[in-house]
């Protein structure tokens, strides 16, 4: 940040945002979103992990963006982000169920080494105990442990992303997919034996945007 009026606006912003939401972030909690920040913002003049440029977009577009989706994960045990790319939801969901959630461990699966490299460089320096990075393709990751969730944002088609993660599902498990328009068409090529259980549209405060939660499972 240029200066500290900058960040107490950013971290105004965040909180503010957060609260119209419903969630009560910790002050620990919010130093942590803006360190994150910070970092996203730094490593992306080299490693274009966000085509947001403005911190205050990253604040609006990223941070309460994921943190729109929290309460989703409520009571989740082992959580796989899928397309991780620069954190988004999965740093964000750590940073927020280290308090909220400790029994929550997040696993954050790229296939691009320089986003794996930053993700593993953000658990570090923000100490988030509860965070694995994978750098691996998805559909080639072992069934060495199953998840009861399974997430996503703006990563693939809804069928790609249950056709390439669903071994990896344990049974009676769930995906969360964060989409911005209702992907109806998507929803219609889901293959046999998925449905969707729920739509949730979401609302972030400063993103004039539609923002949904596709909630998918097994029919059988």
């Amino acid at each position: 940040m240029s200066n500290t009026a900058d960040l107490n606006l950013l971290t105004h912003t965040l909180k503010e945002g957060a609260q119209a939401m419903g969630l009560t972030l910790s002050d620990a909690q919010i130093d942590k979103l803006m360190a994150y920040q910070a970092l996203l913002a730094k490593w992306n003049k080299v490693y274009n992990l966000t085509a947001l440029r403005d911190p205050a977009q990253m604040v609006t577009h990223h941070l309460l963006d994921s943190l729109s989706a929290m309460s989703a994960f409520a009571g989740a045990r082992r959580v796989l982000d899928v397309g991780a790319g620069g954190g988004l939801p999965g740093i964000v969901l750590a940073i927020w169920a280290a308090e909220a959630q400790p029994q929550m461990q997040i696993t954050l699966v790229d296939t691009v080494q320089k986003k794996t490299a930053f993700l593993n460089q953000v658990k570090a320096q923000l100490h988030l105990s509860n965070v694995t990075v994978l750098h691996a393709r998805v559909e080639q990751l072992p069934v060495e442990q199953q998840y009861d969730v399974i997430t996503s944002r703006a990563f693939a088609e809804l069928k790609d992303f249950v056709t390439w993660s669903n071994h990896l599902l344990q049974q009676g498990g769930q995906y969360i997919a964060l989409k911005g328009v209702l992907p109806q068409e998507e929803i219609d090529r889901l293959p046999a034996g998925w449905t969707v259980r729920q739509v949730q549209p979401l609302q972030v405060p400063g993103l004039d945007a539609e923002r949904h939660l596709i909630f998918m499972e097994r029919t059988t």
